[in-house]
C-alpha cells in the first residue's frame, strides 16, 4: 500500500511491491532545459549536417523565431525529448501509475507517453517512428530505468537545436530522493548522429502536494491562434513584411 502523504522531508512513498511511489505532478526546479553545451564537438558529419541545417531561437545560435525552423513554430509536436526537458516556461509533467504501465502526462499541448512495466521488449527492428516513442521499464534498486526507441526524427533533441535520428535510443534514470523531490537523468544514444553517448545534467522535479496546484492552465498549441501570433508579433518583430 502506498503511505499516507506527509509534508515536505517524509519519506519516499512505497508503491506496490517495495517500490518507490513515483506519482504525482512534478515542476522542475533544477537542470538545464537542453542536452548541455558539449553537443556540437560530438557530432558525426551527418549529424553535423543535420545541425547547421535547424535554426533554433534558443541557445547560442539563437535568431528571430521568424526567421528560424523550429517545428514547434508550426505546432508540431515536441517528441519525447524536449518534453521531458519541460522547455515551456512554467509547464509540469505528472506521473501516474498502473498495474501494467506508467502514464506520463505532459501539460504542454496536454501529450502523454506510454511507459509499459509489464516485462515486453522494445520493438527490436525498424520500429515505425512514434512522436512519443515506444517505452519499456525497469527497476534498478530504488531507480526507475527507462528504455525507449523509435523516435521520429522531424524533432529536434531540445530546443537548441541538436538533432537526432530515427536510430536513436534514449534511457531516462528517475529516483524519488524524498517525499517531494523526484532525480532525473537521460541519456542520448545515437551512432547515426554523435560519436558518442550524450548524457544531460542531473534534474530536479519537485512535487506539488497542495490540492489544487494540478489544476494549471491548460496549454495547447492551436495552429490558428499560432499562425495569428506569428503574423502579428512574431513575423512584424524580425522584419518579415506579410501581405
Amino acid at each position: 500500500r502506498t503511505q499516507v502523504r506527509r509534508p515536505n522531508g517524509g519519506p519516499t512513498p512505497q508503491g506496490g511491491f517495495n517500490r518507490p511511489d513515483l506519482a504525482g505532478l512534478g515542476v522542475v526546479s533544477r537542470g538545464s532545459a537542453n542536452l548541455g553545451a558539449g553537443v556540437a564537438a560530438r557530432l558525426t558529419t551527418a549529424g553535423r549536417e543535420a545541425y547547421n541545417s535547424y535554426k533554433p531561437s534558443f541557445g547560442p545560435r539563437a535568431i528571430p523565431p521568424a526567421l528560424g525552423n523550429d517545428p514547434i513554430g508550426n505546432c508540431d509536436p515536441m517528441g519525447l525529448t524536449r518534453n521531458l526537458f519541460t522547455e515551456i516556461a512554467g509547464r509540469s509533467t505528472v506521473f501516474s501509475h498502473a498495474a501494467d504501465r506508467i502514464v506520463k502526462f505532459f501539460k504542454y499541448s496536454h501529450q502523454y507517453r506510454t511507459i509499459w512495466m509489464d516485462g515486453r521488449s522494445l520493438p527490436s527492428k525498424n520500429p515505425e517512428p512514434r512522436w512519443m516513442c515506444y517505452s519499456t521499464c525497469h527497476w534498478d534498486g530504488d531507480t526507475l530505468v527507462v528504455d525507449t526507441n523509435g523516435l521520429d526524427d522531424r524533432n529536434w533533441a531540445d530546443m537548441w537545436g541538436a538533432p537526432l535520428s530515427a536510430n536513436a535510443r534514449v534511457q531516462e534514470r528517475y529516483r524519488r530522493t524524498a517525499f517531494d523531490t523526484l532525480e532525473f537523468q537521460m541519456t542520448l544514444t545515437d551512432p547515426d548522429y554523435y560519436t558518442r553517448p550524450v548524457a544531460t545534467d542531473a534534474k530536479v522535479y519537485v512535487l506539488q502536494i497542495e490540492k489544487g496546484m494540478d489544476d494549471r492552465l491548460e496549454g495547447f498549441c492551436v495552429p490558428s491562434e499560432e499562425q495569428a501570433f506569428n503574423k502579428s508579433i512574431r513575423d512584424p518583430a524580425a522584419g518579415v513584411v506579410n501581405k
